[in-house]
């Protein structure tokens, strides 16, 4: 019995073990719920939106002339405005060169003048004479011109004639002893100082005109379609709005220019159209302008004046898929809807196609079909968030570079 009582026991909880399985129940089944995907809904509503046109380009002047003299001389005097960054009016005198020579060139040349018309006065009085003569001999017919000194009255009015030319010559030379400014503006380069001698054709200064600056704007032809601009001239009516934006870290300082012309030809090495736009008065000389002086060289970005769409709709970039089309959701379910995009910049595109108060999903989900049962995050934005931060800020805005919402 000691010996069979171990296997006795292992039979007794064999036993056992299979009676507790055989009594056992199966375990209940019930089906999985899986939840629909949270997504985040855009309420749509049609906007007007100026479709602005972003570009760069570096302010020059209007005209930029080397000014040289047209006359040798030793230099007697330089106006003080003569220097680099130096500012002039039109018609000043910036430098002088000793005149006594040319002075001395206009005695010689009346000179000149008066006995040539003395002689001619000599040469009319005998042709009176010669014809009184004729007509006191009695002759029927007309005198031969020899008889009355036409040839000679020709050449002492020939030589009248070219002695105010030398003495026009000599007053112009001495007038070009001094070299006077041909606009307003201000001096880039000097050459020239006193007492050195200029021979005729030597460069005096460089200067430039500051009562215009231009910035030119390559626009790529896709934004130029945005633009109501022509191609060649200047524009007929209601110049597009410029406004310029130093593009140094840091500084806000804005300019209000208008186009002025465009380029009518595409840059072969850029395959860009060019804009000009202009700034009156940069560096407000003529009027009381808060703005600050706009110089000559700086790099700035510029936004044309584009032009108005109405009724397009705001949408992130992500949300507009292949076709075109979004995802909308109507009472909870997803739909595929078609629409025209009329414009994409940034992360924003304008599209055309939807209706006012829609909910567009702006989630990214991998797997999507039409019908598919979704849930709506809560707090789900109804409006696209707007950046104020203009195209030189430190922030990408949420908004196409300069497609500005107008008022209907």
């Amino acid at each position: 019995m000691k010996k069979l009582l171990p296997f006795l026991v292992i039979a007794a909880g064999l036993l056992a073990m299979f009676a507790l399985v055989k009594s056992r129940k199966a375990p209940e089944k019930h089906a999985a719920e899986v939840p629909p995907p949270l997504v985040r809904v855009l309420e749509v509503h049609a906007e007007n939106r100026r479709l602005d046109v972003v570009s760069t380009g570096e302010v020059a002047p209007r005209s930029e002339t080397d000014l040289v003299a047209e006359v040798g001389g030793r230099v007697i005097e330089v106006s003080p405005s003569l220097a680099a960054g130096g500012a002039f009016e039109a018609g000043d005198v910036l430098a002088r060169l000793d005149p006594r020579d040319y002075r001395v060139a206009v005695a010689a040349a009346k000179a000149t003048l008066a006995q040539a018309e003395v002689a001619l006065a000599l040469q009319q009085s005998e042709a009176d004479i010669a014809r009184r003569d004729w007509e006191s001999l009695g002759h029927g017919s007309e005198p031969d011109p020899l008889v009355l000194r036409e040839p000679q009255l020709a050449q002492a009015q020939a030589a009248v004639e070219s002695a105010r030319a030398l003495l026009d010559k000599a007053r112009l030379d001495l007038s070009r002893t001094e070299i006077r400014a041909p606009y307003r503006g201000r001096v880039r380069s000097r050459a020239v100082d006193v007492g050195r001698f200029v021979p005729p054709g030597t460069p005096v200064a460089r200067v430039w005109a500051d009562d215009v600056a231009e910035v030119r704007l390559p626009v790529p032809p896709s934004e130029f379609a945005w633009l109501d601009l022509p191609l060649e001239g200047e524009p007929a009516s209601g110049a597009s709005r410029v406004r310029l934006r130093s593009a140094t870290a840091g500084s806000n300082d804005e300019w209000t220019g208008s186009v002025v012309r465009v380029e009518g030809e595409i840059d072969r090495s850029t395959r860009m159209y060019h804009v000009i736009a202009r700034v009156d008065d940069p560096y407000g000389r003529d009027s009381k302008a808060e703005a600050p002086p706009l110089p000559m060289g700086m790099f700035v970005e510029a936004v044309v004046e584009g032009r108005l769409e109405r009724g397009v709709f705001a949408l992130p970039r992500a949300a507009v898929h292949a076709g075109p089309s979004v995802l909308t959701v109507v009472d909870g379910a997803l739909h595929t809807q078609p629409v025209e995009v009329v414009r994409t910049a940034g992360d924003e595109a304008l599209v055309r196609g939807l209706s006012d108060g829609q909910q567009v999903c702006v989630s990214n989900l991998d797997l999507s079909v039409d019908g598919m049962k979704v849930r709506v995050e809560a707090g789900s934005p109804e409006r696209m968030a707007r950046s104020e931060t203009g195209p030189a800020g430190g922030a990408a805005p949420a908004t196409a570079p300069g497609a500005v919402e107008v008022t209907p």
